[in-house]
């Protein structure tokens, strides 16, 4: 049996963007990301974070800094009973011409071939025209959202 999932970009969807998200002193969930995530993940979704990165590639932080600011991030969502699947992420810049960065389904694929997700089932959400174009890539349900508004998202 398929699993279900919701992919989540991270920067200015479910954490304010201050630009070139890195510094653990810098992360700020917006006010509504606990009760969507929770609320998806009560409907039985799995929840993943997909995210470019391409401060790494441009040198303005290291992908050790990259995963210290990830970890305290998913161990917020933890200590608030959300567990995160998984979490992928491009690391290189939009020059580079690589294969995983969005809007590429690179790695959207290969998390739902990983964890068996069914995408007729299944959701990207973003902020920006390259997440909703990597979804629509990946054949998934895609929303873009504007002022960083995540609760617009939750149906009964």
């Amino acid at each position: 049996m398929s699993n279900k999932a919701i992919f989540f970009d991270r920067d200015d969807t479910l954490i304010k963007d201050t630009g070139y998200m890195y510094k653990v002193e810098d992360l700020e969930f917006f006010k509504d990301t606990f009760e969507v995530l929770k609320s998806f993940q009560a409907r039985g979704y799995l929840i993943f974070i997909v995210t470019n990165q391409s401060g790494i590639g441009r040198g303005l932080y290291t992908e050790e800094d990259m995963h210290i600011f990830n970890n305290n991030m998913l161990s917020a969502l933890l200590k608030q009973g959300i567990k995160i699947q998984d979490l992928v992420f491009c690391p290189h810049a939009p020059d580079d011409k690589c294969a995983c960065r969005k809007p590429s389904p690179k790695l959207l694929n290969e998390l739902c071939e990983k964890y068996d997700i069914d995408k007729n089932q299944s959701i990207m959400v973003g902020d920006k025209e390259s997440d909703v174009e990597a979804g629509n890539n990946a054949g998934l349900q895609t929303f873009r959202i504007k002022n960083n508004n995540l609760i617009k998202l939750i149906t009964p």
